[in-house]
């Protein structure tokens, strides 16, 4: 039976050199060629490694790779910092013996978190370690919706951006963008526990019935976290742009706190404020969970520190 890091492992690597070309390089690309990235071989001579061995680790066979060649392998592939840590952490999974089977038991949300939730004057929201949703405040209510209509084991951010009854926002230019930062959050989630049911679970279900997620899953991209700016089109108070952080909560791998912020004293602040209040006056469960991705209508975006 194949090693999950190790598999998780070899898929990585595969899809990091099926996007490089030989030209990135320095290799004189020659005549046709069968593969759209750089072939095993090629990579291979950049690492300095022989060409069965690193076949091996891509085949998630039973290697054990020093650090001097994931390394090696890191540079060749032209990995970012992020990106580096993810292939060590497989790497380093995979020398480990087979996983027993562990506690996959519900994610709490520590009653003290809550009560961070509540006392904060901004929208934030408590995500799972599988961007599940958690917990949320009044303000991320007043911004996001009431998620009571949705049964809980559909709160969930990837299964929210790829529901087929939320295609509108799809032609938003920044979709796409959005879309892999939750993948990769997902990524760098299944890289702790590549055999966990609940990843299991969304891959899978996303994997069968979205062509999109298909091709974005399998890019392999990685966020441990991540930070941008959003513009959120509401109708009662028009456009609010707001910029929006993700906030490890304890716990390893723990739960994130998403937390959306306006510029103090600025209109996006007034508007924000102007939404609690309406909010405020609206009879109970009077407003559905819309989510981030269908009131989102652009966003740059940016790494956070991981």
């Amino acid at each position: 039976m194949t090693h999950p890091y190790a598999r998780e492992l070899g898929d990585f690597l595969r899809a990091r050199r099926s996007r490089l070309r030989p030209q990135d390089v320095g290799l004189v690309p020659g005549g046709r060629r069968r593969v759209t990235g750089l072939r095993r071989e090629e990579l291979a001579l950049l690492a300095g490694l022989s060409t069965d061995y690193y076949q091996r680790m891509e085949q998630g066979r039973e290697v054990r790779p020093s650090d001097d060649v994931l390394d090696a392998i890191a540079g060749a592939l032209g990995l970012d910092d992020e990106e580096r840590r993810h292939l060590i952490t497989l790497a380093h999974a995979a020398r480990r013996p087979m996983p027993r089977a562990v506690d996959h038991g519900p994610e709490r949300v520590p009653d003290s978190t809550r009560r961070l939730l509540r006392v904060m004057d901004t929208p934030a929201v408590v995500l799972g370690r599988h961007l599940d949703l958690l917990a949320w405040n009044p303000m991320a209510e007043a911004l996001l919706g009431n998620p009571d209509a949705y049964p809980p084991d559909r709160l969930n951010m990837l299964l929210l951006m790829f529901d087929d009854a939320m295609t509108g926002e799809r032609s938003c230019p920044d979709w796409e963008r959005q879309a892999l930062d939750y993948i990769g959050m997902m990524r760098a989630a299944v890289a702790t526990d590549p055999t966990h049911p609940r990843a299991t679970a969304i891959v899978g279900e996303l994997s069968i019935r979205s062509a999109e997620f298909r091709q974005l899953w399998a890019r392999h991209d990685v966020r441990e976290s991540v930070s941008g700016t959003k513009t959120f089109r509401v109708p009662e108070v028009g456009d609010i742009v707001l910029d929006w952080d993700t906030y490890p909560l304890p716990g390893n791998p723990g739960p994130v706190m998403l937390v959306f912020t306006a510029e103090p004293g600025s209109a996006d602040a007034d508007r924000l404020q102007l939404l609690a209040s309406l909010h405020a006056t609206r009879p109970t469960g009077d407003h559905s969970w819309n989510g981030p991705a269908p009131r989102v209508v652009n966003r740059r975006a940016g790494r956070g520190g991981g």
